[in-house]
């Protein structure tokens, strides 16, 4: 899962920004709301934490240009302020969730990444996502392959649940890169490929991913 973080607090956002990437989450660190809805209008994110208070452009500002660009990715906003009539306008801005910063844990924080992903995936009603033999579990990051657990990296995870939550529809290779890796992240040409031939072991005998010639990859659509 892939998340943008937008917070001009340099110690806050670093601890947000490593903590989760200890979660298995990719994250992308903005630090002003200019360069951010620039970003939110011209990548794909699965969720936005986006503070209020933000330089260049005020967070309510970038909340209400995305909406009105007509951008649902689900947002969650995270801010000192405490009133509710702060809470209310960021709500009727058309934010999704509200964290106060006084109050965050990481725990909590990725309980509600989860849920937000869940509410807004095409899997809303079924967060633990079966496929033939194979069972993913976002929520406990663990996978099972005929009952027996199978031991992922975070990027073969979130390969695989994003193949997973798609089945019959090509992923392209720029989604997926965009799921799997950051801005801070380096790139070798034949990374991706590395990550599905290691899976696809480790899959052993579910023969399901199809590769798309120059366009990328497939989970096959089963048979009803």
């Amino acid at each position: 899962m892939r998340i943008l973080l937008v917070e001009d607090d340099g110690a806050l956002g670093d601890g947000i920004h490593k903590g989760l990437k200890q979660y298995g989450y990719t994250v992308d660190w903005l630090t002003d709301g200019r360069t951010a809805l620039s970003s939110i209008k011209t990548e794909t994110f699965d969720v936005i934490l986006l503070d209020l208070n933000l330089p260049g452009l005020p967070g309510l500002t970038v909340l209400r240009e995305m909406r009105a660009a007509g951008i649902t990715t689900p947002v969650l906003i995270l801010t000192a302020r405490h009133t509710i009539e702060d809470k209310v306008k960021g709500l009727d801005s058309g934010a999704d969730d509200y964290l106060s910063k006084s109050l965050l844990e990481l725990d909590e924080l990725s309980a509600r990444i989860r849920a937000l992903q869940r509410r807004f995936s095409s899997n809303r009603a079924a967060p633990l996502l079966t496929y033939r033999n194979i069972e993913l579990d976002p929520s406990s990051f663990s996978v099972t392959l005929k009952g027996q657990a199978i031991s992922l990296s975070r990027r073969e995870f979130s390969l695989l649940q994003k193949l997973l939550e798609n089945p019959g529809h090509v992923v392209s290779r720029d989604s997926l890169n965009q799921c799997l890796y950051g801005w801070d992240d380096e790139i070798d040409s034949n990374t991706l490929e590395v990550h599905v031939h290691n899976l696809r072991k480790k899959l052993v005998d579910t023969h399901f991913i199809r590769t798309i010639r120059g366009v990328g990859y497939m989970a096959e659509k089963e048979n009803n």
